[in-house]
């Protein structure tokens, strides 16, 4: 790809437009995007003009711009994300129907949590999760389970990195962090009261693939002073059943 004055690559500059949105930022000017990517306004109404051509942005009848259903259609076609979130929306759909509390998907995604999907109802509590949203590895009980079962290079980088304190009671201390992971892969789950939020908890076990790796993290979020044991149930029988689901032997 041809380089920009700024030693941009044409992809670089592309995925910077791209990554201006997100779950809670889905629609925007043209002038934001180039803002926000970093780019020059002449080359982000270029660009952002040659992807709404394409169909992988859209303009609404105010001329905004909100991602295109040509790249949610690219980017689902054989997703090994969309076959994981497909083999756990039965299993999902009866703990949060058991639990009555928000019930989640994530995956290991660029050193964060990925939650591919959650499901809950009126009476759900707090959640500051969404769908296609990311929460840092060490300061969510999915995340943990996730870098629990990473490779040590992966839970190295995170270690050694600075770890953002969400709430007072985030691990912030490596050393913590550490003895944290060894208890996840203990017990073979993670609980993590207010780590989050300081009104809730949240519980998650691992699931496996065919190969047997992690493949992701499914989680319930429960009020503070709720009893873990009873979701926890729940969310080990889940995972049995999407491993299976999954092709795996476990």
């Amino acid at each position: 790809m041809a380089n920009s004055p700024s030693g941009d690559s044409v992809t670089e500059r592309l995925i910077r437009v791209l990554e201006t949105f997100t779950p809670a930022r889905t629609v925007q000017t043209a002038a934001d995007i180039g803002r926000r990517a970093g780019l020059p306004a002449s080359s982000a109404h270029r660009i952002v003009g040659e992807l709404v051509d394409a169909g992988m942005l859209e303009r609404d009848d105010d001329r905004r711009i909100r991602i295109g259903m040509r790249l949610w259609e690219l980017a689902t076609r054989s997703s090994h994300a969309l076959r994981l979130r497909q083999a756990a929306m039965p299993s999902m759909e009866r703990v949060q129907s058991r639990v009555r509390e928000h019930t989640q998907l994530a995956i290991l995604e660029q050193d964060e949590a990925l939650f591919l999907e959650r499901l809950s109802s009126p009476e759900s509590g707090s959640n500051v999760t969404r769908i296609a949203g990311r929460l840092p590895l060490h300061a969510s009980s999915s995340g943990l389970v996730l870098l629990a079962y990473a490779d040590r290079a992966l839970q190295e980088r995170v270690l050694s990195g600075p770890l953002m304190s969400v709430t007072s009671e985030t691990i912030t201390e490596p050393s913590l962090l550490r003895r944290k992971l060894t208890e996840v892969r203990t017990i073979g789950h993670a609980v993590a009261p207010g780590y989050i939020e300081a009104v809730s908890t949240g519980v998650a076990v691992p699931v496996h693939d065919e190969t047997g790796d992690v493949a992701a993290a499914l989680s319930v979020v429960l009020r503070r002073d709720a009893p873990t044991e009873p979701a926890l149930r729940e969310l080990f029988a889940a995972a049995r059943e999407i491993e299976r689901a999954l092709g795996g032997r476990r």
